[in-house]
């Protein structure tokens, strides 16, 4: 998306012309797309998987020649500078879009996992304001579900709504909110993951049931976040990229995203075991373990043939399948909820609600909401047009998160059940 001159404020034109820049920049740099395997190939493992034979699928990658794309990038990471907040965001943005330039590059070797990382983390990194780390966070939430019994089988057993039926559900919710037409839902057989949105189209995996709780997390994870930061974000007057989901903000976002599931009850024990499992299995490829280990890993934690191989599949996007190396995106989807879910209980204790708010313009990073925040007031930086129906009721959204924060207080080591019960 460009953008008219006339509406670029005085003295922001020259960011403006770096934001045009990058985006121009990182056409070609697609990152799921390079990493994805063939569905053809997909469909045929599991059914060899689910008949006993195993053995390490053979995938090959199309390996893009991305210079001409790093070199550019280069360029505007040093004339961005860093005296200025929109600078800093380009510069940041560029040094991320080069960095996925660098790891797609070496697709289907090991070179892929260190720049995997230094995008989207490790499974071992400590989480902000704690003395624990994601891994120990997903190992909470793993033995937690087992111990209510949560069983990912049960999902399947509920999942009965047909692809197409839930597109035309979906279609018309949609239009009813933003808009008539303004996003799309489609059907899409050679679909990796089980749905993918973009700004203004939502696809679904062809020949996949979905369940109640799909549909749920689908509006408020993909419409109600991915979908409506993309179309804010064109709303932009100076910084178009906003739209774009660089590297660097992708941990904020599925975080975001996440969060919006637990803030619209849409989100259950299974599924946070489901993002944990996948956060354990990054550190076991990390640590030796192969696809057939990992596959296995996922198969005896309670999913089917066929999720346990697109499981494992993720960890192994783009990385050789002998062990000792990952990619590691899954790790932010609980990375990122956990960090944003502490921003907005501190956003609340500081009665900052407009900087949650502004987190909705487009896509960003915590960081970028914060430092970025002069250019809100001024206008620069547009306030979103569409909020997730769950923000747009702050007092309730302030309850849940003042309850977050007193019970937090409470130490469960702590509680007997005679003192729960105690009483005349």
């Amino acid at each position: 998306m460009s953008t008219p001159a006339e509406t670029i404020p005085a003295g922001l034109e020259p960011y403006a012309a770096l934001d045009k820049r990058l985006l121009a920049a990182v056409r070609g740099i697609n990152i799921l797309a390079t990493v994805s395997w063939p569905a053809s190939l997909e469909d045929r493992m599991i059914e060899e998987y689910g008949r006993g034979q195993y053995a390490l699928p053979e995938v090959t990658y199309k390996r893009p020649d991305l210079s001409e794309a790093r070199k550019e990038l280069e360029a505007i990471e040093t004339e961005a500078g860093v005296s200025d907040p929109l600078g800093d965001y380009l510069r940041r943005t560029a040094e991320s879009w080069r960095i996925a330039a660098e790891m797609l590059e070496s697709v289907g070797t090991e070179g892929v996992t260190a720049p995997s990382i230094q995008l989207y983390g490790r499974p071992g990194d400590a989480i902000p304001g704690s003395d624990r780390s994601n891994l120990d966070a997903a190992r909470y939430f793993v033995e937690l579900s087992d111990e209510l019994g949560a069983d990912m089988h049960d999902d399947d057993i509920t999942a009965n709504i047909p692809a197409e039926t839930l597109r035309a559900d979906l279609a018309k919710v949609l239009d009813g909110f933003f808009g008539a037409g303004m996003i799309t839902v489609e059907v899409d057989n050679d679909l990796t993951a089980k749905a993918a949105a973009g700004a203004t189209r939502i696809r679904l995996r062809g020949g996949t049931r979905f369940s109640q709780y799909d549909r749920h997390q689908l509006l408020n994870h993909e419409a109600y976040v991915h979908s409506l930061t993309a179309l804010n974000g064109r709303a932009q007057p100076v910084l178009a990229s906003l739209a774009r989901t660089s590297p660097r903000v992708t941990a904020t976002q599925e975080g975001l995203a996440v969060f919006a599931e637990l803030m619209s009850g849409a989100i259950d024990i299974s599924r946070l075991k489901r993002i944990s499992l996948r956060i354990l299995a990054i550190d076991m490829a990390l640590n030796g373990a192969d696809f057939i280990e990992v596959y296995r890993f996922f198969n005896r934690c309670g999913q089917s043939v066929a999720d346990s191989f697109h499981s494992a599949q993720r960890v192994f996007r783009g990385v050789p399948l002998t062990g000792g190396a990952a990619f590691a995106k899954d790790n932010v989807y609980l990375s990122g909820l956990l960090d944003v879910h502490t921003f907005f209980r501190w956003a609340l204790k500081e009665r900052r609600m407009d900087l949650l708010r502004y987190l909705f313009a487009g896509k960003m990073t915590l960081h970028d909401v914060m430092s970025m925040e002069p250019y809100f007031t001024t206008g620069a930086i547009a306030p979103p047009r569409w909020l997730p129906p769950w923000m747009q009721h702050v007092h309730g959204l302030a309850g849940k998160l003042a309850f977050s924060l007193f019970i937090n207080r409470i130490r469960m080591s702590k509680v007997e059940a005679e003192s729960l019960s105690a009483g005349v």
